[in-house]
Formats: structure tokens, sequence, C-alpha cells
């Protein structure tokens, strides 16, 4: 897969650009909802650009889904915060890659195709979910290349409101009885297609999420040091990866 370059370069700004994944944001976790409320009005605004590297949402049963005012409630703040001039990047993730214009619209979020490469700082980095690199869960990449298809996506669309619902809770339900029988190993990405990708995008720098083990990781590409960064989930408690001209960090929100 190619990547694509994201528009414009925020990471010519003097600004941090600032990075998170896997929220799985849900009414049913309030806490978590409120954590990436404060983060967006108290931290993200001293950025020049925020990227939401997937699974913002627990699940997305469609544009057309209203039933979590949460869901609304998130798409509002962020709304604010790109109307003030903060610029929102979105890469689907596993749980919510039916998210699509409209709902993008409403955010006024731009969607990124998973992976692409900004630059930041001068520096080309390669950012993505993370999902596709977990090579050795042949089950999953199977489910993943025709889940994603484009007929599957537009027959998908075109199914009334309840029946994508149930659809969506049928094989969430499915996903958590597979991974109950799977080993953490094969649910981890594989070093040989993160360095494949890195190859491909002449990067030396990575971000994405997806594992929930968040994580330095060093590579070596061509004789090339690369780094790899893995975004922490929020489920318990909120994290951000911070990349400035000199650094990049992860900042556990308390």
């Amino acid at each position: 897969m190619t990547p694509h370059c994201a528009p414009g370069e925020p990471g010519v700004d003097t600004k941090p650009v600032y990075f998170v994944a896997d929220l799985h944001l849900t009414g049913d976790r309030p806490q978590s909802v409120d954590t990436f409320i404060r983060f967006l009005s108290a931290t993200a605004p001293s950025g020049s650009a925020l990227y939401i590297l997937g699974d913002l949402f627990e699940y997305w049963v469609g544009d057309d889904d209203r039933a979590d005012h949460s869901n609304e409630v998130v798409l509002a703040a962020i709304a604010q915060l790109a109307n003030a001039g903060i610029p929102v990047f979105f890469m689907p993730g596993n749980r919510d890659f039916v998210l699509g214009e409209r709902a993008a619209k409403r955010a006024a979020i731009t969607l990124l195709p998973d992976p692409s490469v900004v630059t930041l700082f001068g520096r080309p980095t390669l950012i993505a979910h993370g999902d596709a690199y977990c090579t050795a869960d042949f089950a999953y990449q199977t489910y993943r290349r025709r889940i994603r298809s484009r007929w599957t996506r537009s027959f998908y669309d075109l199914l009334p409101f309840g029946l994508r619902r149930t659809i969506v809770q049928s094989i969430r339900r499915r996903s958590e009885q597979g991974k109950k029988a799977k080993s953490a190993v094969i649910m981890d990405v594989e070093r040989s297609a993160i360095e494949t990708a890195l190859r491909a995008a002449h990067c030396d720098v990575m971000i994405h999420g997806h594992t929930h083990r968040p994580a330095r990781h060093e590579h070596m590409v061509d004789g090339r040091a690369c780094v790899r960064w893995v975004l922490a989930d929020w489920y318990e408690n909120g994290s951000y990866l911070r990349v400035d001209a000199s650094d990049i960090t992860s900042i556990a929100i308390q």
C-alpha cells in the first residue's frame, strides 16, 4: 500500500503536534469521554494540529447513528477545536472505519487514509492505525480485507440502520470471543511488516495505535535507525504523544 501524504505540514509551526488513538469512547464510560473533552479544551489548543489514529469510538454504526448522545458531544467538541484554528485529522480504526464524510463535516475533521505520511518538523513520519501490521493473525487479516472492500462497504451503507446496528454488535461479540482464544503474540504487530512499511514509505519514524501496548521501539531498516511509537488506549487513563522540533514524548493524563 502506498502511503498518502497528508495535506499540509503542520509541523512547520513551532507549536507541538499531538497524537491520540484507541480512545474507544462510549456513553458507557463517561469518564473517558470527559477526559477527552478536557484534553480538547485544555491541551490540544496549545498545538498546531491533532491527529486521531483510529478507534476514537467504541463502535460506529454509521454517520446516521445518533443513539449514543456522547458521540455527538465528542464530535461537537472536536469541531470547536478545529473551528478555533487547530486542524484535526482522523484516520479510521477497526472500530470506526465506517465513519464517513457526514460525520467528518459535523466534526470539522479531515479524513486520512491508513497509512499516511505527514511531515513533522522536517521529518517524514509514517502514521497508521496499526491493525494492518498484525500479519500473524491470518483470520483477522482475511476479515479485514473482506469487511473493508469497496463492495462490502457499498452494500453495508444500503442496509437500514437497525440491521447495521445488529451486525456491528454481532461483530463485536465475535471479536471479544476470538481474542480469548488467540495468543498475545499474534495480536501484536510483526516487526517484519513494520519494517516493510517503513521501507516503502521512506520514513525513519512511525506512529501507530491498535495494540494498546504503548512503547518506543527501535528498528534497523536497510542500515537506517528507525523509531516506532505505539500509542496507549484510554480505557483507564488518557494518554497522548507530543511531537515537537526536538523530541517525541508520551504523556499520561492524570
